[in-house]
Order: C-alpha cells, then structure tokens, then sequence
C-alpha cells in the first residue's frame, strides 16, 4: 500500500515537471533557450519542450516594432543658443541573441546614444536653420542609431523630433514675430476685403447707371415711336380726307367753304399778318355759298 501511495506521488511529481517544462511561444515572439547557463538555442513561434533542471528561459524578445519616448534632451547649437529637443524613437528586434547578450539595458543605451548624437548634429547648426531642419535631423540621426545599433540586434527605423523648445526669451521674441506676421495677415486680409467691397461697390453703380440709361433710353425711343406713329396716323387721316374729297368731285362752293375753315384756323393762331388768298375774291359770296352748302 505504502508503494503504490510513493508510486502515485512520483508519477503525479513527473506529470507536473513534465507539464512545467512544456512551452509555447505565441506569435511575433521568440524565446532564448541556455542550458547550464550557455546560450543553446532560439524558440520561435509555436509549441517547444525544454530538458527539466538543465535548460531555461532566458529571456522572452517581443519582434514587433517598438516605440520608445525619450525625455527632452539638452543641446547646445553652433551660435551657443541651449534648447531641449525631445525625440521618439521607432526599432524593432532583428537578432534575438544579439539583443539578449549584446548589450546590458538595450533602451538605456539606445537613449544615450541618441542624446549623444543629437548633440553632435545640433552642434553644427545654428538656431534658425536647426527650426526649420526637422527633416534632415531625422534622417542624419537615423542613419547613425541604425548603424550603430546593428550588433545589438536592433534595427532603427527612424527617429522623430517631437518638440524643439528654445529658451524663454527666444520662445518669447518668437511669439511676437507671429503675432506681428498674423497682424499683418489680418491687414491684408481686411485691405482686400474693403478693396473687393469698393469694387463690388462700383460695379453696382455702374450697373445701376447703365441700366438707368438704358431705361431712359428705352423710354425715349418708345416716345419718338409713339410720335412718329401719331404723325403717321394724322398724315393717313389727312390723306385719307383728300383722297375721299377728290372721290366725291367737290364743286367750287364745297372747295370754297374749306379754304374759309383753313382761313379760321390760320386766324385761330398767334400770326400777326394774315395773307389771303386771292382766289377769295368776293367774301359774301363766299359765305352765301357757304351757308348753301351747310344747309
């Protein structure tokens, strides 16, 4: 009885180391593997089983893209201006043994490394031109990190200069250079706009006053229409009139009467002299014929 409880315990001990020593190594990770303390061999993704008492862990490398954010660096430029520069850097894990063993606290000596060299590249440029210059300090600061951090097992990927901070009485000269540049924005912003009002202004007048004159226009041509066609209708009416005398073949007495009614109406006006016809020779024959005729 004694053995069997002995034998259940050894079998329920192995099935536990057994289960201990089983491994899995998730996707995007590798496991470096020592035995009695030497490098022995990398795991890769999937399912492993390891010697118990002789072979260990490690350590776990996660080969993803990494991004790390340093704190504000100090640097000094060539015209002796002291700024802070706060950087981001992009790596990712190339050589799970180089990284393990290559180097003692991989981010610290990435940061070092790079505030090094970002005191180096800021070192020879001036203020302005360290400003306006975020591309090209990216790229140099790229390439040197890259190289430099090969036997390491890293591979930099680029380098971002977050924020350049200049010093307060820099910072303070800068802002009133932009409050100066967006004053005059705002001027010549407000001098086109009152300059755009002018003109649609003048083009409105201008459009009234044509219009105006056209309308005027308009009116008069209408009005020398409407006379013309008057002039028209009378000397029709007129023409009619004689037309339709010379039809009915007026004698001497009907042709008489109306050269007395053209008489009255030369009267009629403001003439001072008045000539007479002489074919009226006898004005009470004149009137007796006319009487005649009306009768």
């Amino acid at each position: 009885m004694g053995w069997l409880i002995l034998l259940l315990v050894v079998i329920v001990i192995a099935a536990v180391v057994l289960i201990a020593n089983i491994a899995v190594v998730p996707q995007a990770y590798t496991y470096v593997v020592e035995r009695l303390g030497i490098y022995d061999t990398t795991w890769d993704a999937g399912f492993h089983f390891k010697m118990p008492f002789v072979t260990r862990i490690a350590k776990k490398v996660s080969m993803k893209e990494q991004v790390v954010d340093f704190k504000p660096q100090p640097v000094i430029t060539r015209d002796n201006v002291t700024m802070q520069i706060d950087t981001v850097v992009f790596f990712q894990i190339t050589d799970a043994k180089l990284f393990t063993y290559g180097v003692e606290r991989p981010l610290s000596a990435i940061e070092n490394l790079c505030a090094t060299t970002l005191r180096n590249i800021i070192g020879d440029m001036e203020l302005d031109h360290t400003l306006t210059s975020r591309d090209t300090i990216n790229t140099k600061i790229t390439a040197i990190l890259d190289e430099a951090t090969d036997k390491w097992g890293i591979k930099v990927n680029r380098v971002e200069v977050k924020n350049i901070i200049p010093p307060a009485e820099i910072q303070d000269a800068m802002e009133k250079q932009m409050k100066a540049e967006r004053q005059r924005r705002e001027s010549i912003l407000r001098a086109e706009g009152e300059k755009r009002s002018a003109i649609l202004v003048a083009e409105g007048e201008k459009e009234s006053a044509i219009l105006r004159a056209d309308a005027v226009r308009e009116q008069r041509i209408r009005e020398a229409q409407g006379e013309a066609q008057a002039i028209m209708e009378v000397q029709k009416a007129l023409a009619d009139s004689i037309r339709l005398l010379n039809e009915a073949a007026p004698n001497d007495k009907v042709l008489a009467l109306k050269s007395l009614e053209a008489l009255q109406k030369v009267a009629d006006g403001k003439a001072t002299k008045l000539i007479i016809p002489s074919e009226i020779q006898n004005l009470t024959g004149l009137l007796a014929a006319a009487k005649e005729t009306v009768n």
